[in-house]
């Protein structure tokens, strides 16, 4: 059975690639400008970039919260002179003690 010989509403012809619609912005059409300050939207995501940035990022709190830590110790101690003029280092101690 031929095309020609089918009822019209059962002739199809075969999908054209173009009639397909593309999930997402890629199909609508942008402007460079957006293109260039939305890239996020255009890009497919990269995983080795992703796991790469992530890890950076969580180095980057760490050392901050590492360098926090040194500096709340180091906030208790200080340099004192006794009375023969030697330095040495004391932890700090409220006056009431």
């Amino acid at each position: 059975m031929s095309l020609a010989s089918l009822p019209p509403d059962l002739q199809h012809e075969a999908p054209k690639e173009k009639d397909y619609r593309v999930p997402g912005l890629q199909s609508v059409q942008t402007t460079t400008l957006f293109r260039v300050v939305y890239p996020e939207l255009f890009i497919k995501p990269n995983k080795p970039v992703m796991a790469f940035g992530l890890m950076t990022i969580t180095h980057c709190v760490a050392y901050i919260g590492y360098l926090h830590t040194q500096q709340e110790n180091k906030k208790d101690i200080y340099e004192a002179i006794d009375s023969e003029g030697s330095r040495y280092t004391r932890q700090k101690t409220p006056k009431w003690d």
